[in-house]
């Protein structure tokens, strides 16, 4: 099992609890990681590993209302179905529901710019930003036709890549934290203010938002009370002491200027101080199959995602119908907007854009866990206290993009995207009179 079937169910079969965890740290180690590791090392220098802990205790404070929505609500339809209880029909529902929409493009978007940045990073720097171009164009154009030509050949794709990029990524760390590091790069007389720290955490808090697909695949799971507590706190958690490792290797084996200067692949310029150019190779060749499975698997639900909201009355009913029996009318628009957004936007306000995104997606399924705690029998305070963390850690994250006036029109963007997915549905709602409804969120056979 991995994350491109979580997010259309399994057709059936059952889910064990070895499965259900490997689709959260699937989801979670995907294309971010490699992305945005430089970036977090430029925001908060030696305390990295102190920024990737910040964020995954927000994630794990979420995964607690996951765990328990996931548990009474079982559902293809995951987070849409979760909001949608919490809320009911509304605006607000629907606007919510578009905006996972729109954060989903931005986490396309740097997956792509991943892939574009390792893959050039194999060419002369003169020509690096030609080929950085190149490439983001090239691989969501190609998985686009891939996807509209065989559902079946993503799904099969993902194992592989999925497994491959763990390996590489275990040999990286084992073998950068046996090799001598440079820890006082890692003490705290380098680390950045405390709000700095925190603020840099938000910034790739999209980096664990992908325990949310083991929503999707709930209903499929078997013994749920013992699988997915393991699932969602178990994978956070492992996760969580992955990207501290990883952090440590990346900052103990290169100073912060020369991180500065491969912001964009910082993982393999880190593999190449120790292991030379077959290190640089290996993790760029990492990089490239994570950020495709990535792109693969979530292209592969986007059709779906915009097919559930449509189904449960919140898009139009245009992304109802299916091509070749897939709904890949949602995957197509997903195409067109990232290949704007990963082109023409800079990688630290698209990092932006989607962890406020999933912020605020977040904070809305953790009060949505907080008024249904009866119904969920869930301890309502932790998931209180679970959207005040969401709340606190956008804050910070919109502050120290306002403070910052180089990065101030950043704010602009995020907002656009708030008013866009409430103008979108308010509109949507008066010309169609659509009213929502619940429980017809099934995606087709694939």
């Amino acid at each position: 099992m991995n994350q491109t079937q979580s997010k259309t169910g399994t057709n059936g079969a059952k889910i064990g609890t070895f499965s259900a965890l490997s689709i959260g740290i699937g989801g979670m180690v995907g294309g971010g990681i490699f992305a945005v590791t430089g970036l977090t090392v430029e925001l908060t220098r030696g305390a990295a590993p102190i920024a990737f802990v910040v964020a995954g205790i927000v994630a794990l404070l979420t995964s607690y209302s996951y765990l328990k929505l996931t548990l009474r609500y079982p559902s293809e339809g995951g987070t849409v179905e979760f909001l949608n209880r919490g809320y009911g029909a509304g605006v607000i529902t629907g606007s919510a529901n578009i905006l996972l929409c729109l954060s989903y493009i931005v986490l396309l978007a740097i997956y792509a710019y991943a892939f574009g940045s390792y893959g050039a990073s194999l060419f002369p720097e003169s020509d690096y930003v030609f080929w950085k171009h190149a490439l983001i164009t090239g691989v969501i154009v190609f998985l686009s036709i891939v996807n509209f030509l065989g559902a079946q050949l993503v799904i099969r794709s993902e194992n592989l890549f999925n497994g491959l990029k763990m390996v590489l990524l275990a040999i990286f760390v084992v073998i950068g934290l046996f090799t001598p590091l440079e820890w006082s790069r890692l003490s705290p007389d380098s680390y950045v203010s405390t709000i700095a720290i925190v603020s840099g955490a938000m910034i790739i808090f999209l980096n664990y938002e992908g325990f949310e697909l083991i929503a999707n695949a709930g209903k499929d799971v078997i013994n749920p009370r013992r699988a997915l507590p393991i699932a969602y706190i178990g994978g956070v958690i492992v996760v969580i002491a992955l990207y501290i490792l990883i952090s440590i290797v990346v900052v103990g084996h290169m100073d912060f200027g020369a991180i500065a200067k491969a912001s964009d692949y910082a993982l393999s310029a880190a593999a190449s101080t120790f292991m030379g150019r077959a290190g640089f190779i290996m993790i760029v060749i990492a990089a490239l199959l994570a950020t495709t499975s990535a792109i693969n698997a979530t292209f592969y639900g986007s059709g779906r995602l915009t097919y559930i909201i449509a189904k449960y009355g919140e898009l139009p009913r245009e992304l109802e119908r299916t091509i070749r029996n897939q709904p890949l009318e949602g995957m197509i628009i997903f195409a067109v907007l990232t290949l704007i957004i990963a082109n023409f936007i800079p990688l630290h306000s698209i990092a932006t854009m989607g962890s406020a995104g999933f912020l605020i997606i977040f904070m809305a399924v953790n009060i949505a866990n907080f008024k249904l705690a009866k119904e969920t029998k869930s301890k309502a305070w932790i998931s209180l206290l679970a959207a005040f963390s969401c709340l606190i850690a956008l804050a910070a994250l919109c502050w120290q993009t306002w403070r910052v006036l180089s990065t101030r029109s950043q704010l602009w963007i995020l907002a656009g995207m708030i008013l866009s997915s409430l103008l979108i549905e308010i509109a949507y709602r008066a010309v169609t009179k659509r009213k929502m409804h619940m429980g017809h969120g099934r995606t087709p056979k694939s």
